[in-house]
């Protein structure tokens, strides 16, 4: 699923807009000759934007874990010009990942920044997927933050700049988010997973902020509206300085629920899409819950609440669970089970 991301002016270019374009004939499209290419090395130009009006005089100790992702490089050069003390992992780029795989959203990927931060007590630790668009944190106590959890502590930051502006989180993301996000006077707002999607919902609420659990960040707020996971851990950097707390401690503030991982179910030669409304019309039966179709099903009570919904780049049905107690979520784990069975999907043990 490697390719491009398209961009047209200051908007997302995606879904039908790219069907359409690859309708344009070709005897339409005029051929530009004598072009040139020019190759600009934007580090330092880049490195002073990010850090422009932030609180970074610090005194943290900070484990990085660049994945051999792109992101190396410009961590690399970063963390020199910051003060406190660094442990800089992987820098080289190398796309072989021969150290582990750059996805900060599954648990064995982040077991060496564990180990680093807990051998140096550090005060966090945060890693980058491979295009340096995604963030993963891990607190003073070694505990990884979550998508959903770094957002409600970021947005805690953006709300009282601007208090009441709206704050987007994925369908995925934990009540707990929403729930934050209320009690800290923003207007909470869920949308459909998937950057281009976030990023136009931005756009048309005014959002200054908005996340995914995969750990996409968008920062509008005295930033561009764009997924940048190396502002986004600078911006965590300055809530941390200005709070003068452990993140741990900044994260106890949260909600507390229990949640499952995400199951990720394979439908290969099924509709995918047929399966999601399958589901919908099963729910059409119940009571007692309030039912989300913005992107899937999410079912809500007030106990928790379960998601299933199809994935917008592989053959895979997402699915998930949380409630605010253990006996709780096996009680809607089971719910889930029933349903999966009902459109003939294993029911993997977690």
């Amino acid at each position: 699923y490697n390719g491009f991301k398209m961009m047209l002016g200051h908007g997302p270019f995606f879904g039908q807009d790219i069907k359409d374009m690859a309708k344009t004939p070709y005897n339409r499209t005029k051929i530009i000759e004598g072009g040139q290419q020019i190759q600009l090395d934007i580090q330092d130009a880049y490195l002073h934007r990010v850090l422009e009006g932030l609180r970074l005089d610090t005194k943290l100790s900070i484990v990085w874990d660049c994945g051999n992702g792109v992101a190396g490089p410009v961590i690399d050069k970063l963390s020199k010009s910051l003060s406190g003390e660094h442990e800089v992992l992987f820098t080289d780029v190398d796309g072989n990942f021969p150290n582990h795989h750059p996805d900060p959203t599954i648990e064995k990927n982040l077991e060496t920044l564990i180990t680093r931060v807990k051998k140096r007590n550090a005060d966090l630790g945060i890693a980058f997927d491979g295009d340096g668009d995604r963030i993963g944190v891990i607190d003073d106590l070694g505990k990884i933050l979550w998508g959903d959890q770094l957002l409600a502590i970021l947005a805690e930051d953006v709300l009282l700049e601007q208090p009441g502006s709206t704050i987007i989180g994925d369908v995925k993301a934990s009540q707990g988010l929403f729930d934050r996000i209320t009690a800290l006077g923003g207007k909470p707002l869920m949308w459909k997973t998937g950057h281009s999607l976030i990023k136009n919902k931005m756009k048309e609420v005014n959002a200054p902020l908005a996340g995914e659990m995969s750990g996409h960040i968008f920062f509008s707020d005295r930033y561009f509206g764009f997924d940048d996971a190396i502002y986004a851990a600078i911006r965590l950097i300055d809530v941390i300085n200005r709070q003068g707390k452990k993140l741990s401690t900044i994260r106890s503030a949260l909600p507390s629920v229990i949640n499952t991982p995400e199951l990720r179910l394979p439908c290969e030669g099924k509709n995918k899409f047929s399966m999601i409304e399958q589901v919908k019309e099963i729910l059409r039966g119940y009571k007692d819950v309030e039912v989300c179709d913005i992107d899937g099903v999410r079912v809500s009570s007030k106990y928790g609440w379960w998601l299933i919904r199809a994935s917008n780049t592989q053959e895979i049905i997402v699915a998930r669970c949380e409630a605010t107690s253990t006996e709780y979520l096996e009680n809607i784990k089971a719910q889930l089970k029933e349903i999966l069975q009902r459109i003939q999907l294993p029911y993997p043990p977690f």
